[in-house]
């Protein structure tokens, strides 16, 4: 054999060999779509190329990316950014495009070259390829996507997804134990990270006697004592385990007496005002042969509580205040006012739709019959029991505003939030009825926190410096109800939270240990929800609380209201005026009702007698308030108004740039930023060395340890550009009416009905 010698090569290059940078040539890797999940969260279902409506005659701001649905939240995942300049609090559990299932209202598909729409609920069927959905969410959001370039098959699934996840058939479908089970809970049941749902949380419970103890302690209410018959929930199960009861009854005569009770609710000790008149709620004595004995054993027993031995009044809330369906049906037809209808076309007719929704009358109706009981703690010196059909509506409504009038703690912060714990959540407020978290019957839901709310907030407008917190707090704290995660909103009493929780752990083989059952966190620890700096804009820099600072002569000193630092803008009105209490006729006729009322007839003069009523009231609006002491609300038609930010924060024909009452938050805040720096200055130099040089203090910029949200500049600039009369939030986005003339969507939407009826659409189904 012969070797074969290789051949040389014979091409030769003249050009320099080409140097690649790998850096540059390497193509940067596209980011994928994908939702943040939180621990228990899992996709469902997913669409791409999904086109999101921002504006509602153009396209040309719509966003693409994918659209997901999880068994917790709808989310929308984009590279792109909305290009109008815009602001919006960023919530740390869900994304700037992400609406959480349990705030979805209905789901509602389009077909357009079909001429088709159906309202979708849980496990239906969809014939037809939707071309758009649409969703209407309980926070008065309408949100629109386009499935223009996405596949048909996809979109029909994603929607699908959507509305069967809105509704889940059981609580425990809710996300909020997945959640907590993942999130909280190890294999073995100890506290993942040592985490403790609601541990940092300052606000009190009431989940635990020590918390009632302090309670009564911090009223006075020494004849009064924390009853514990109920541990295990063995009396009544939408009772706390622990509540407030008078001394001189005995544990067995309370056993005795709930039998008689509807649901076995035994009467609640709410408040002591300091002279010893004391607040109670109460539902109906079920049995009528016991209604007289039980009640005179009650009041009996309230009246050796007070040092008085003042009589009892008793206060029938069925009787006095409007219904639940009134109030769901009021809050539907003012959604449809601030919503759904059109703006330009009910701009004419704004304020008597406004009126004819009843909405601001029953707010008025609860503030009035809240300020009667004040004068019946206050001025009369007696004690008061609200009494209800089960006590779990209606009086947590009033018992709530009444202490809020006569109390300044509960107009702290960390107040208020234990007051909302103490009279709705561990009172048994049926917070997963009314807000309908399982959307299994309309007629339960209603809207009475938020009713609860809006009354806080026309008190806050009335006397903004009494108040700590601000409405954007009252308005973050309302759309909270929505995210079902904390045991603040997700059940109806603390026995439900109780049994669902065991069976869930049990089902999931989640060990509690010691605990009862898995503790959900409640709302009050917002860290979980916003930075420190957005935890910033719930603090009110008018706010005067007890102990606050001012600066006399240079020195530091407790800041101490009196009269005299106030004018009173009530003074010389008509004692019937002053606080819209009218005597006898409570409602002005709706035409020119003020002007005859006020307008003399000199052929029958007649000398008024005033009531007691009338002159303590007067007594009270002639004189200058003070915000540390009782507070009553005016109720004329012109004293009331409505929330704006709440109800119109969405609407972007109404935003007013650089507009609202932000604009003076934004200058108020700088202001009393200036003088917290100027304080610590103060409180620096107060301790000068014989040297005469300052005592250090420990290092951090107290530009960080503000308070306030906008802090004071060089030359204190202008309102930024973001500023807008829905700040913190956005419209973008949010508000996207489809144009509804000359589409099938228009006979319903300009109906009386304000969502749209899957009865009424059942029919029309494809």
């Amino acid at each position: 054999m012969f070797s074969v010698k290789p051949l040389k090569p014979t091409f030769k290059s003249y050009l320099p060999p080409l140097h690649t940078d790998p850096k540059k040539t390497l193509q940067p890797p596209i980011k994928k779509l994908e939702a943040k999940l939180l621990p228990g969260e899992i996709v469902v279902n997913e669409a791409n190329f999904v086109r999101k409506c921002i504006g509602t005659d153009s396209s040309q701001d719509d966003l693409w990316g994918k659209l997901i649905c999880t068994n917790f939240k709808v989310s929308f995942i984009t590279h792109d950014a909305l290009s109008k300049q815009r602001f919006q609090v960023a919530n740390l559990l869900l994304g700037e495009h992400d609406v959480p299932l349990a705030c979805v209202e209905q789901v509602v598909t389009v077909n357009d070259a079909k001429g088709k729409q159906k309202v979708l609920g849980s496990n239906q069927k969809l014939k037809f390829n939707p071309t758009e959905l649409i969703l209407y969410c309980k926070d008065f959001r309408i949100i629109r996507f386009r499935f223009d370039e996405a596949g048909p098959e996809s979109a029909k699934k994603v929607c699908l997804a959507i509305a069967h996840y809105s509704h889940p058939a059981d609580p425990q479908l809710l996300f909020g134990f997945e959640y907590v089970g993942k999130q909280y809970y190890g294999k073995q049941g100890q506290r993942v990270n040592g985490v403790d749902p609601g541990g940092g949380v300052q606000t009190a419970l009431f989940d635990r006697p020590s918390e009632w103890d302090r309670e009564i302690k911090r009223t006075g209410a020494s004849e009064w004592r924390v009853c514990c018959i109920n541990e295990g929930y063995a009396v009544s199960p939408s009772l706390p385990e622990y509540f407030v009861v008078p001394v001189s009854l005995a544990d067995q005569d309370l056993k005795q007496y709930s039998w008689f009770f509807t649901t076995h609710r035994i009467p609640l000790w709410c408040w002591n005002h300091p002279n010893g008149s004391a607040l109670v709620r109460m539902a109906n004595i079920a049995d009528p042969l016991q209604q007289r004995k039980l009640d005179q054993r009650i009041c009996r027993a309230i009246t050796k509580s007070h040092p008085q031995r003042s009589d009892v009044m008793k206060s029938d809330l069925d009787k006095s205040l409007p219904n639940i369906q009134d109030i769901q049906a009021a809050f539907v037809k003012i959604r449809q006012i601030c919503v759904i209808e059109p703006f330009e076309e009910s701009e004419e007719k704004w304020l008597s739709s406004m009126e004819s929704s009843r909405w601001l009358e029953y707010v008025r109706a609860f503030l009035k019959h809240s300020a009667e009981v004040v004068y019946l703690l206050e001025g009369k010196h007696v004690s008061v029991i609200l009494q209800e059909e089960e006590d779990r509506d209606l009086g947590c409504v009033v018992s709530s505003l009444v202490q809020l009038m006569l109390d300044p703690h509960f107009r702290s912060l960390r107040g208020f939030q234990s007051l909302v714990q103490k009279d709705w959540v561990m009172a048994g407020h049926r917070f997963l009825d009314r807000c309908n978290h399982l959307k299994k019957n309309d007629k339960e839901e209603c809207p009475l926190f938020f009713l609860f709310l809006d009354c806080v907030w026309q008190m806050m407008n009335q006397y903004p410096a009494a108040f700590e917190f601000t409405e954007t707090y009252l308005t973050v704290l309302s759309d909270s109800m929505w995210i079902p995660l904390f045991s603040t909103f997700l059940f109806n009493c603390p026995q439900q939270r109780t049994e669902n929780s065991i069976d869930f752990a049990q089902s999931k083989c989640i060990p509690l240990g010691e605990e009862k059952a898995l503790r959900f966190p409640p709302v009050w620890d917002w860290s979980q929800q916003f930075s420190l700096k957005d935890q910033a804009l719930f603090n009110n820099p008018m706010y005067v609380g007890k102990g606050a600072t001012c600066v006399q002569n240079g020195a530091v000193k407790s800041f101490r209201r009196t009269k005299k630092n106030y004018s009173s803008t009530l003074r010389g009105m008509p004692t019937s005026l002053q606080n819209g209490l009218m005597d006898r006729c409570d409602t002005l006729t709706r035409r020119s009702s003020l002007v005859l009322r006020l307008k003399p007839d000199f052929s029958q003069v007649k000398e008024v007698v005033e009531s007691p009523t009338e002159r303590f009231f007067r007594d009270w609006f002639s004189g200058p308030a003070d915000l540390q002491g009782m507070l009553l609300p005016q109720l004329l038609p012109s004293h009331l108004a409505l929330w704006r930010l709440y109800f119109l924060r969405w609407v972007p024909e109404v935003r007013i740039p650089r507009g609202g009452p932000v604009t003076s938050y934004h200058k108020l805040s700088q202001v009393a930023h200036e003088i917290e720096m100027l304080q610590n200055q103060l409180r620096q130099y107060k301790g000068v060395t014989p040297a005469g040089t300052p005592v250090s203090t420990p290092s951090g910029s107290q530009s960080e340890r503000s308070r306030m949200y906008f802090k004071a500049g060089p030359t204190n600039e202008a309102s930024p550009e973001y500023l807008s009369s829905s700040f913190p939030f956005s419209p973008v986005g949010n508000m996207c009416r489809r144009s509804m003339l000359g589409t099938p969507l228009s006979k319903f939407l300009n109906g009386a009905k304000i969502w749209l009826s899957t009865e009424t659409l059942a029919s029309e189904s494809v």
